[in-house]
């Protein structure tokens, strides 16, 4: 090593620096990989569709598991609705309350987030090494389940499944699905 230690910023950085680096990158990769099929897609949607319930949720209790208020959570949603990736239906459990839940059209961006996620940790285990990639893996879920954090989606069935099946309808991986907004519609 060329340098000491003391000389590399990186070796004194705590552990939000360590976790949110890799963080951001993923998201700078995931985010350029939506915008190939997700023209319309905003970057600030990324939490409801990594804590979105598989099945559904209030908007307030998806708020409080982003951390951001209701108000905030409310209008992100309705901006996801308006451009067809999600949907609100009412909640079987409490006929006063409403569930957001995705559309297939928001499926595919967590198929198509996932294929990045997977490219990128393919790629950070070559550079790493198989056996140190594992380990670091294997820390992060125990810190994970340490901390009790809600489950997101991003181990359930509709999100693993290869967004590249959609591709084969000839329509590409948004499927032609996705409603058109009212400016839209006029043009």
């Amino acid at each position: 090593m060329a340098e000491g230690a003391s000389d590399d910023p990186v070796a004194r950085y705590a552990i939000g620096a360590l976790l949110a680096v890799p963080v951001q990158a993923l998201a700078q990769r995931v985010a350029a990989a939506l915008a190939e099929d997700f023209p319309d897609y905003r970057r600030n949607c990324d939490a409801v569709f990594r804590w979105l319930g598989p099945e559904g949720d209030r908007i307030s209790d998806l708020a409080a598991r982003c951390g951001v208020s209701k108000q905030a959570m409310g209008e992100t949603i309705d901006w996801l609705e308006q451009h067809g990736y999600v949907e609100r239906l009412p909640d079987p459990s409490d006929g006063r309350a409403t569930l957001v839940r995705r559309t297939e059209l928001g499926w595919r961006v967590n198929r198509i987030a996932r294929e990045q996620v997977e490219a990128t940790q393919a790629e950070w285990m070559r550079a790493l090494g198989e056996a140190d990639f594992a380990q670091l893996i294997a820390l992060l879920r125990r810190l994970v389940r340490l901390l009790d954090y809600p489950a997101g989606v991003a181990g359930h069935p509709r999100a693993l499944r290869r967004a590249a099946r959609s591709s084969e309808t000839g329509r590409g991986r948004r499927g032609g699905t996705r409603k058109r907004t009212p400016k839209e519609t006029q043009s």
